[in-house]
């Protein structure tokens, strides 16, 4: 299998394809590997095609603009951890993303209970909280729209069924 933009795809032992580890730009460069998802019962492939495009030519920028709400996921952790438990202290949005480490595959599928548009999944170690780590959704690989711990799900609406956090990146727990 081939998608534009990457050499050809293998199957791995789940029955997805995935990609050889490439550079991702707006990863600074990590290398991954793209696994994609359902793509062979898909009817519109081609969003498949236009995600991992995109996903593919965004810069770092794109990761910044998710900074804040990334750093108040960090937030939110200090707060549930004991002062002597804190891993690491992060001064603000600017510095968040010097402690995030994308992991070897990034996830490409499509939200098949909601809104069936298909998303770029990152999964992340950061520095703050080795358990549960970071998750870094793309919409259409092209912006970010979700963030926190890894959960599997694709928006914070699907993750909490609930329509009021349709749009919202970071659903913190109001403990700040």
């Amino acid at each position: 299998m081939k998608i534009p933009g990457l050499a050809p795809m293998s199957r791995d032992d789940y029955g997805r394809y995935r990609s050889e580890a490439v550079g991702i730009p707006v990863l600074a460069g990590a290398a991954c590997h793209l696994v994609i998802e359902g793509y062979d019962d898909d009817a519109n492939r081609e969003d498949f095609d236009a995600a991992v495009a995109a996903f593919l030519t965004l810069d770092r920028d794109a990761l910044a603009a998710a900074a804040p709400a990334i750093f108040g996921y960090y937030q939110d952790v200090v707060y549930w951890l004991a002062d002597d438990e804190v891993p690491v202290l992060i001064g603000g949005p600017d510095s968040v993303l010097d402690h995030v480490h994308p992991g070897p595959e990034v996830v490409v599928a499509r939200d098949l209970r909601r809104d069936r548009r298909v998303y770029v999944s990152v999964e992340c170690e950061c520095d703050w909280e080795p358990e549960h780590g970071l998750q870094i959704v793309f919409r259409d690989g092209a912006t970010v729209t979700k963030v926190g711990p890894f959960d599997g799900h694709l928006t914070n609406a699907a993750a909490y069924a609930r329509d009021d956090l349709e749009g919202i990146v970071y659903h913190g727990h109001g403990l700040r």
